[in-house]
């Protein structure tokens, strides 16, 4: 299946088209924005019509339905419902206090779609990652062009036809093609950018966003570490850590990327992880599980073939591990001990199942190791240690933390979800996806009481009289 790239002036008349359209969008009512929402859902919840994206993602990546259910279509499902429940409120005016300099004066902030935007979805999560940002778009009252990833060309394609089939062109649209065609949307004049994938990418995003001054949401990734000391309940977080690092086959930003785990803990944790994984994946053969999906293509299953082969030469044990199909994509769970920050596993993200384990013996080291590496998305910490739990959390700077589970922060809507620095700008889901998607207007509103006895000419009253409101003001 080869995608159609959309021509430079085709896109140029699209982006016009919702350029025009932009102010009365702008103009909708909480209830026309929400029955756009519930459009939405409705879709989503017929059978039916869901059924191309169970097939679209079993072709891109041969996934099992159970997780295109759990990591696709529920975080949407969550995501639109909380949106169209307290749409109406986020809507609304919010008034603030004013200071004393301000007596008489109504302030308030108005939320304002910020106009026509953009989203760059990646090849991880092709439905999830497009639809989701595309719900608070809508929701702050903006029209949108989505572009799919290339890589999950059956997955893109489903998306432009479900889109085309609820939205008008001027409202939303989707484009599909390669990197150039991403690149001539990035030469328009778009009111917002929203970019998943990765840092580098994300820095030529940023790049051409500040060509236009526009504003951006930037969700990447990076090396998101599990920290595992002496008091965690072992058995129960490699169950955990390994059910995690496989779904998706580790093509998850928030994945776990590497383990800090004391010293003492090495030989039991690599027969916990042994049997946690027998028990996710019970068959004898794992090639045949309908359970274990692919690496989205050849490309990337070769890369990991590299870090891989990479940390084996530079000293690295393969503590787990199992033959390798790289024509079919198929990468077993592998677990390697030994390994240190020379190595290209350490560095680079890994986005398989792949983990690298390295082993600690002081909590300080902990510390030193993720300062020592670009913020992460997220930062798992394994403990029942309260004190080194809050010591990790306090000197360490991350997207978000989880402790003692696995993949929860892209699950409530209530918290918002976003990096820091190389792991992102900006946050998105819920409140915060809205506010994403919003210009945040101040707006002062004269009631009573008139200024212009400070106004010029400055006669020595008016100099004590702002001498005697600095007072009071400070």
């Amino acid at each position: 299946m080869v995608l159609q790239p959309t021509s430079h002036h085709e896109l140029t008349q699209l982006f016009e088209q919702q350029r025009k359209y932009a102010p009365q969008m702008a103009q909708t009512s909480a209830a026309e924005r929400r029955q756009r929402l519930s459009k939405l859902e409705r879709f989503l919840l017929d059978q039916g019509k869901m059924e191309g994206l169970f097939e679209a993602l079993k072709a891109d990546f041969n996934k099992p339905r159970a997780e295109v259910l759990l990591s696709e279509i529920s975080v949407v499902l969550q995501h639109l419902r909380h949106t169209r429940a307290y749409l109406r409120r986020w809507m609304q005016p919010k008034q603030v206090d004013a200071p004393l300099m301000l007596a008489g004066v109504h302030t308030s902030v108005y939320y304002e779609p910020k106009g026509v935007c953009l989203i760059l979805a990646p090849w991880n999560y092709p439905f999830n990652l497009a639809l989701s940002p595309l719900v608070d778009a809508i929701a702050a009252g903006n029209t949108a062009i989505v572009k799919p990833s290339e890589v999950t060309v059956h997955t893109s394609a489903f998306i432009k036809q479900m889109i085309a089939e609820l939205f008008p062109p001027e409202e939303v649209a989707v484009v599909e093609g390669d990197a150039s065609v991403a690149q001539s949307l990035l030469e328009l004049p778009f009111d917002h950018i929203f970019f998943t994938g990765s840092p580098q990418i994300g820095k030529s995003v940023m790049a051409a966003a500040a060509k236009h001054l526009a504003s951006v949401t930037l969700e990447l990734g990076g090396k998101s570490p599990v920290v595992i000391d002496q008091t965690a309940d072992l058995e129960q977080q490699a169950y955990r850590l390994a059910w995690a690092k496989c779904l998706n086959k580790g093509q998850t930003c928030i994945a776990p990327d590497y383990v800090l785990l004391h010293e003492s803990l090495q030989d039991a944790f690599v027969d916990a992880y042994r049997k946690a994984l027998k028990k996710l994946y019970p068959a004898d053969d794992l090639q045949t599980s309908p359970d274990y999906c692919r690496i989205v293509n050849l490309r990337h299953t070769q890369r990991l073939r590299n870090l891989y082969e990479d940390a084996i030469a530079k000293g690295a044990h393969e503590a787990i591990g199992n033959a390798w199909n790289e024509n079919e994509r198929f990468v077993p769970p592998t677990l390697l001990t030994g390994v240190h920050t020379g190595m290209d596993i350490l560095q680079e993200e890994i986005f398989g199942p792949l983990l690298p384990v390295m082993t600690y013996r002081d909590p300080a080291d902990v510390i030193r190791i993720i300062q020592s590496q670009p913020k992460p998305l997220t930062i798992y910490i394994c403990s029942k240690d309260k004190a080194f739990t809050e010591q990790v959390l306090r000197q360490t700077s991350s997207g978000s933390a989880v402790v003692n589970d696995f993949m929860l922060s892209f699950v409530s809507p209530e918290l918002g979800f976003g990096g820091v620095n190389n792991s992102g700008i900006g946050q998105y889901m819920g409140y915060e996806g809205f506010l994403a998607f919003s210009n945040q207007k101040p707006v002062l509103k004269r009631r009573f009481l008139d200024l212009s006895m400070i106004y010029p000419p400055y006669s020595p009253k008016v100099e004590k009289l702002l001498a005697f409101l600095g007072r009071w003001i400070a």
